[in-house]
């Protein structure tokens, strides 16, 4: 698990320490330091903790005048036990909402295991989204994706092939951004 690093190649265009509107603003990272673990293996130390014992992201793009925020996983996402959305909602989302961003794509390749509970938090994270908000689950395992449906997530949040973008590693921020948002588009309209 230590070897897996969020990705850093889009350090240069955003640092969500140094964005007064993030929630890790003045966040400073030691990267000899190994302070974070899911269960007894240790994480690689870029990825931020908001509250989740099992689950860590980074938010790796925030495009305020566009209105959209790319976050990448890892971990546990387990709301059985630790109600993560809750806690992400409360800790990270929430800030992004009170910026107006309304557009939310979540890289999910490094999220192991998901344990659901009940859909309250993913209704209220989508029915605080403004005018045409949505979520967007990118390159999830199928076991998790199908979890999902089984709880009926689907109706907050749009996931599946015709959304995966295993290339995003290539693209830049706002590349990414538009190919999400011409796929919403088709789908929407």
């Amino acid at each position: 698990m230590h070897t897996i690093e969020h990705f850093g190649n889009w350090m240069n265009l955003y640092n969500s320490s140094k964005d007064p509107n993030s929630p890790f603003y003045g966040k400073e990272v030691n990267y000899d330091v190994f302070q974070y673990a899911l269960y007894d293996h240790y994480i690689a130390p870029g990825w931020d903790s908001f509250g989740s014992e099992t689950l860590y992201l980074k938010v790796l793009f925030a495009d305020y005048m566009n209105g959209f925020v790319i976050i990448e996983l890892i971990g546990e996402w387990n709301d059985a036990v630790y109600n993560d959305i809750s806690v992400l909602k409360n800790e990270v989302i929430d800030f992004f909402l009170e910026q107006e961003i309304n557009h939310f794509i979540l890289i999910g390749e490094n999220v192991f295991n998901f344990h659901g509970s009940d859909d309250s938090y993913y209704e209220e994270w989508d029915s605080e989204l403004e005018g045409d908000g949505w979520i967007v689950a990118l390159n999830f395992r199928d076991f998790i994706l199908q979890e999902w449906e089984r709880m009926g997530l689907s109706q907050y949040l749009f996931y599946g092939e015709f959304l995966d973008l295993p290339e995003w590693r290539t693209l830049t921020p706002l590349q990414v951004y538009k190919k999400v948002l011409d796929q919403m588009n088709r789908l929407i309209s």
